[in-house]
């Protein structure tokens, strides 16, 4: 390898970091919007490590934040991201840029998909897997319509049989009304606490200009029953964030928001949609992805260093999660609940 010199970056404002964003190997993840609404929202301070050549032009990049709270202090790449996958395709470049990055025996941890450089990290071992979907965008409409299952295009029908509308919103009060409805969905389907208001207002604020932040509405008679976060980088539309009220799902409204977002990206230009993460221990979600994706693969959990926590960090944990049950009970009004993450869901990184 040639020479290869490493320095330290702000990623959300250096431009070497912003156009390798923007090149192959970037993500929405790793985009300086993307990380600025993160780091904004939940008071991290980004870093980065840029991997210039002989002539200082930039091959490589790594980024993660600092995380300390009361569970101890650990590196994250990137927290509150479905993966941020190192802007490198060279093994021996990635080598170097770790070593740049981490210093003693900070845990790191990091999501990448499957052909990461960092998987043969011997460093790095793998202690988790996602299912990862993707939708190329090569065909016009009526092909992609031919291609997703004819379960997806039956409920599509099914859906405007039932009198579903889609709204493609770009406001911010539609960014407030799709948060309601996350939060319900969180609370009353999983006993989960929801990513704060302030979250989703500065994914807005980074991403609306030139409608690259759109949201997508699924009302009947005027009621919002389902809805998602579509956000586009680099060519890709990405679903972000997707929710429904449970007792309107027999309208099929989410099938009716997915092909919305699928005529979105067509409309747009784009290249793919992303899908995003699935845990694999929620088949139905993956199935369901599956029904419109032609693309999947595996996004990896890696992690270097000995996770120890004290018994007092245990037991933070486990209070926590004890916390989050009480304040998703049905008892308790969803803005309480949402109140309740806005104040707490730091701790889950």
């Amino acid at each position: 390898m040639n020479a290869v010199s490493v320095v330290a970056a702000d990623p959300v404002t250096d431009p070497r970091w912003g156009g390798l964003a923007a090149g192959p190997a970037g993500s929405l993840f790793t985009s300086p919007p993307w990380i600025s609404a993160v780091c904004r929202s939940y008071g991290f301070t980004p870093q980065a490590r840029i991997a210039l050549d002989a002539a200082g032009e930039p091959i490589g990049g790594f980024a993660w934040v600092a995380v300390e709270d009361v569970r101890g202090r650990r590196l994250s790449s990137l927290p509150f991201s479905d993966r941020a996958d190192p802007l490198v395709t060279d093994p021996p470049v990635w080598t170097a840029l770790l070593d740049a990055a981490k210093t003693g025996d900070d845990q790191l941890t990091l999501r990448c998909l499957d052909d990461s450089a960092a998987l043969a990290d011997p460093r790095l071992r793998a202690i988790g897997a996602a299912a990862w979907h993707g939708t190329p965008l090569d065909a016009g409409i009526d092909a992609l319509h031919r291609r997703i299952s004819g379960t997806s295009r039956r409920n599509i029908a099914a859906a405007g049989r039932a009198g579903v509308h889609v709204e493609v919103r770009d406001d911010l009060d539609a960014v407030r009304a799709f948060h309601r409805l996350h939060v319900g969905l969180r609370k009353h389907k999983y006993r989960l606490l929801a990513q704060p208001l302030e979250f989703f207002e500065n994914i807005w604020r980074e991403f609306h200009e030139g409608g690259r932040c759109v949201t997508l509405l699924a009302t009947v008679g005027g009621e919002v029953i389902a809805g998602a976060m579509f956000l586009e980088w680099n060519d890709v539309i990405y679903y972000k964030f997707g929710a429904s009220v449970p007792e309107h799902l027999r309208a099929r409204p989410n099938d009716a928001v997915y092909w919305t977002g699928i005529q979105r990206g067509v409309e747009r230009g784009m290249r793919l949609v992303d899908w995003g993460l699935s845990d694999l221990d929620q088949p139905g979600l993956v199935g369901f992805k599956r029904k419109w994706a032609s693309d999947e693969r595996r996004i990896v959990t890696l992690r270097s260093g000995a996770w120890l926590q004290a018994p007092e960090q245990e037991e933070f944990g486990r209070e926590l999660g004890e916390l989050t049950r009480l304040l998703t009970d049905a008892s308790v009004p969803d803005e309480i609940t949402a109140r309740a993450g806005a104040l707490l869901y730091r701790y889950f990184c």
